[in-house]
């Protein structure tokens, strides 16, 4: 399980958070101690201990942050790598303790407003959240959350076509992309919204079209879009 001294480094930053005084070297710290919590809630001995001990909520201030410094940056990505790891192995249990808390806004925020990089992850996590059928329910139990849902699809599409500008995400897209994005599944939601409409006759069109392969940056993100 986590050390207290992990704890310890997570917590001892957050007087620096707001306003926003967070130093390089305070941030690699943190996420050096992040590293090991990924390894913990990988790992299926100790991943519901880790849920039991409420470790994830230590690590959401980090995602309520709104600087775009590389500090910050690096923070959130670590932290949400963090809880990606967690919903990668596909668990009711996961998803509903991550339903109690704020991941579903907190995972909003840095679709806003983050690094493509973050952006991809927190879409990754949404994804794996609606997948699990609590999940779905969770999301359509109300007018309020559906109209969250719809600001999810903006997002997902627009990081489903962020990793089809990458030839090897993209070939893995051909054989992963959620069937509801080819058809005509989410046609009414889109009719009032053209730019994401277009992003996603974009992201359909660049799915469709042989493409050479290419050594591209980000091209390890192909391994999160078929698990």
């Amino acid at each position: 399980m986590a050390k207290a001294e992990e704890i310890y480094e997570i917590v001892s930053i957050y007087p620096v958070l707001s306003p926003p005084n967070l130093t390089p070297a305070q941030s690699n710290r943190v996420c050096n101690a992040l590293a090991l919590l990924q390894c913990v809630a990988s790992h299926p001995d100790t991943r519901m201990l880790f849920l039991n001990a409420h470790i994830p909520l230590y690590l959401y201030p980090f995602l309520n942050t709104t600087s775009q410094s590389r500090p910050f940056e690096y923070l959130r990505l670590t932290s949400l790598g963090v809880i990606g790891a967690l919903v990668k192995v596909d668990d009711t249990e996961v998803i509903s303790f991550l339903l109690s808390t704020e991941i579903i806004p907190l995972c909003l925020r840095t679709m806003e407003m983050g690094s493509e990089l973050a952006k991809t992850v927190a879409t990754f996590i949404v994804q794996k959240i609606l997948l699990d059928d609590v999940g779905l329910d969770y999301i359509c139990t109300t007018a309020e959350r559906i109209t969250c849902g719809s600001r999810l699809l903006k997002h997902i599409i627009r990081c489903y076509l962020r990793l089809s500008d990458n030839a090897r995400a993209c070939d893995a897209l051909r054989s992963c992309l959620p069937e509801a994005l080819r058809d005509a599944t989410f046609s009414g939601c889109l009719r009032e919204d053209p730019t994401t409409r277009r992003w996603l006759q974009q992201l359909l069109h660049n799915v469709s079209v042989s493409r050479v392969p290419a050594l591209q940056a980000g091209g390890g993100f192909d391994h999160m879009m078929v698990n």
